[in-house]
Parts: C-alpha cells; structure tokens; sequence
C-alpha cells in the first residue's frame, strides 16, 4: 500500500510540474451560461428518431452532412475526406476525395455540389467528380475552419468559417477558449469574390437562407443560439438573435424554404460544461491534458424544427443514442429528413409528410 501511495504521490507531483510549464494551447475567457431549458412542451423528450431508416450502416464513418440530388442519390461527406454517393443497394460509393474534411454541402441549380471543406475552403464539384476550389479567404484571413452553407435562388452562396484560430481537430479548444473567431460569408459566382457579412461570432457553424431570403441564419455553437442577418427590408444589414438558450449545442442547420429550419444538436447541454466555462484557469490548465480527461458528450440524439418567429415547434429524440446519436445535420427533402452525424457509422432518413 505504502508503494502504491508513493507511486499516486510522484504521479500526482509529475503532473503539477507539467501543468505548471507547459503552455495552454487557449487564452480562455470566463462566460455565465444561462440555465438550460427545461425539457418540456415542444422539448419533450420522445422515441421518433427510433423511427428513421438508417441508410449505409457500418460502412461509412463520421457523415457530418447530406445531400440528395435531382435524382434522388443520397451523397454523404466523411470523416477520411471522402463524398460518397448511396447506390441504389445501400452501398456507398466514392465520388470524390477532396482530401480534407468536407462538412457542409448542399447542390446549386446547375446541379454541381458545393461544400465547405473544413481544409480545403469553398469547393464547386461537377457531375463528372471535377473539382473546383471557390474561395479560401475573405479580406485577408484565410479560412481555417470552412464549415456549412446555404445556396440562395441568385446563386450566391452563403457560408461559415467557424473558426480564424482553430482548425477541425482542435473545434473543442474554440469552445474552452470562448472567444468569437467566427465569421458569416457570402460568394458570389458571378463575380468570384467573397463578402464579409458578420464576423466575430462564437463558432459560426449551421446556416440557412429563410423562405423569402430577407434574412439568413447562422448558429453560434458555443453560445447555444442562432443568430439573424437581415438581407432586405428596414432591417438590412443588421443583426439579432433569432433564438437564444438552446437545450443542445447546435451544429448544421437547414431551412426547408416554406417557413421551418430544421437544427441538429449532437449534444445537450451538460451542467459540468456549463459550469467549467465560469473557470477560465481551469480550462486553460484541461486544454493542457489528454482528450480523455475532457468532459464526454452526452451519447443522445437530438433535432428541433423551428418556426420563422424563432420559436421551437418540434423536437426528435432518441434518447438511448442506439439508432441514432449525434447527430450534426438535419436536411429536408421532399417528404424526408436525412440526418448525418459527425462520428457514427450511419445516416438516418425519417419520413416528417
């Protein structure tokens, strides 16, 4: 016992001298949550997503997004850089290596898919599989965290860099860091050039043109909200907060341009998470360790439907996690939601008309 004692004791001074040189990877500032939302009414949790056809199951990994095209082929973005496109078997099969890590992605009118390659920037990919590279900085900063995007009926595309610190592997260091490194974009294929609307968000990640496309959306993920850009009317140019105090970090979000966004959450919120982000000293001493010592996300599935006035009209849950489990985007389709996640092994399709 007295070995065992001695062996904790020299672990334990090991450690302090090592949190005590080594530099933090962050420069973390303290922020109060507001108390989470009581999970009731609309946020009732329920078994739906237990319902959801699970297309691709074990053969492909980490779908963060989805897109379907004019014929109905489901096409997934993956954790190895990979698109692939779901054969009419259940099959998954490469159309394109991007070599990076294609998150958000969504087909234009002509029928390219663009993506937000987390690496690569703002990619246009031809039926063919040609790739062609649309944008990698705006006003100087090159992006280092291309993340989703929503396509406008001009052609203008709409579209997040999560973060101008830190890169894909690192997003956890953005949400212990909480510091606004996050900016809302637009592309304009006409003209080839990039356009900063908002900047200085906390982790830019979902975003979505509303049906008339007077305003567009963007979720701040380490806020727990989704914040509102006017594009017309006497508000243009302005922003506010669309909804606030979300009961999950919200990842992709999707309108379905009649008047609903549909946003993933692949986590819920979590007491101790909340609470670490009150000790900024303490989060710059966790950013020091090993991912294993970091607090886990909850292992759920989550995903709210959400009116034009900001208000929560529906809510899908697995509970378990088992079918479903986080989940980072929520794309409808005709009378369908598929649902990507950003490490489980399956897409989900859940008939909602």
């Amino acid at each position: 016992m007295k070995k065992l004692l001695g062996l904790i004791g020299l672990l334990a001074a090991a450690l302090a001298i090592y949190l005590a040189v080594t530099p933090s990877p962050i420069d973390p500032l303290a922020w109060q949550a507001p108390q989470a939302p009581l999970m009731t009414g609309p946020l009732e949790p329920n078994d739906t997503l237990m319902k959801a056809d699970l297309l691709a199951k074990g053969q492909i990994h980490g779908p963060e997004d989805t897109a379907v095209d004019a014929q109905g082929r489901t096409y997934a973005s993956l954790h190895d850089g990979r698109i692939v496109r779901i054969t009419a078997d259940g099959t998954p099969e490469t159309f394109v290596e991007t070599g990076g890590r294609p998150l958000g992605m969504d087909f234009d009118a002509a029928g390219n898919l663009i993506v937000a390659d987390a690496y690569k920037g703002l990619l246009r990919l031809a039926q063919s599989g040609k790739t062609q590279v649309l944008a990698t900085e705006a006003d100087g900063v090159p992006f280092r965290f291309t993340n989703d995007l929503d396509i406008a009926r001009d052609g203008r595309i709409y579209f997040t860099d999560a973060s101008s610190k830190f890169q894909q592997p690192d997003y956890l260091l953005d949400l212990l860091e909480a510091r606004p490194h996050g900016r809302l974009l637009r592309f304009d294929p006409a003209t080839g050039k990039t356009e900063v609307l908002l900047k200085n968000l906390y982790f830019a990640n979902g975003v979505a043109l509303s049906a008339k496309e007077d305003f567009v959306l963007v979720n701040e993920t380490y806020r727990y909200r989704i914040t509102r850009f006017w594009l017309s009317g006497e508000k243009a140019g302005t922003q506010d907060v669309f909804i606030d105090n979300l009961p999950g970090l919200p990842d992709n979000l999707q309108g379905d341009r009649q008047g609903t966004f549909w946003v993933a959450l692949p986590s819920p919120r979590k007491a101790d998470a909340d609470f670490l982000h009150t000790q900024p000293w303490l989060k710059a001493q966790l950013a020091k360790l090993p991912r294993m010592f970091w607090p886990k996300p909850v292992t759920y599935g989550l995903v709210l439907a959400i009116d034009e006035n900001g208000q929560i009209t529906q809510s899908l849950h697995d509970a378990s996690g088992s079918h479903l489990r986080m989940i980072t985007s929520a794309k409808p389709v005709g009378d369908y939601l598929y649902m990507g996640s950003l490490d489980n092994d399956r897409i989900g399709r859940l008939k909602i008309h």
